[in-house]
């Protein structure tokens, strides 16, 4: 009778134990599968900007904008050195001060755009 008793009930142990190894490894799967998923995406994201920086750069090979950009930026800084021009200078800043908000944040924009946009991002995380 006993033995009788004991085969069901080690039946049930083992299909519970089954069903706790199946769910736990269906848990595990659903995690590798989830932290795939988010790796793909990541290298994706990372992809797409390499790719877009790189169409930038060999687009710049035959542009003069960012040296025009260091020229007209580099003024001030040099005519501060001139003797005489350091008026000009002082003027020029002032009347810059009275420009728009919009103005500079299209100014900035431009640049930002120019250098692209991580050489703009390592210049403003420096201050």
């Amino acid at each position: 009778m006993l033995q009788a008793l004991i085969g069901p009930v080690a039946n049930l142990a083992g299909s519970w134990l089954q069903g706790k190894a199946d769910k736990n490894a269906a848990s595990a799967e659903l995690k590798l599968t989830e932290a795939k998923a988010k790796a793909q995406i990541l290298l994706s994201k990372e992809t797409s900007v390499a790719d877009w920086e790189r169409i930038m750069a060999e687009g710049a090979k035959s542009s003069w904008k960012d040296e025009w950009f260091v020229i007209v930026l580099s003024i001030p800084l040099v005519l501060a050195f001139v003797p005489g021009a350091e008026g000009w200078v002082d003027r020029g800043f002032e009347q810059l001060s009275k420009a728009p908000d919009w103005y500079f944040y299209s100014l900035g924009i431009a640049i930002s755009a120019s250098f692209g946009v991580r050489g703009a991002q390592a210049l403003f995380k420096r201050k």
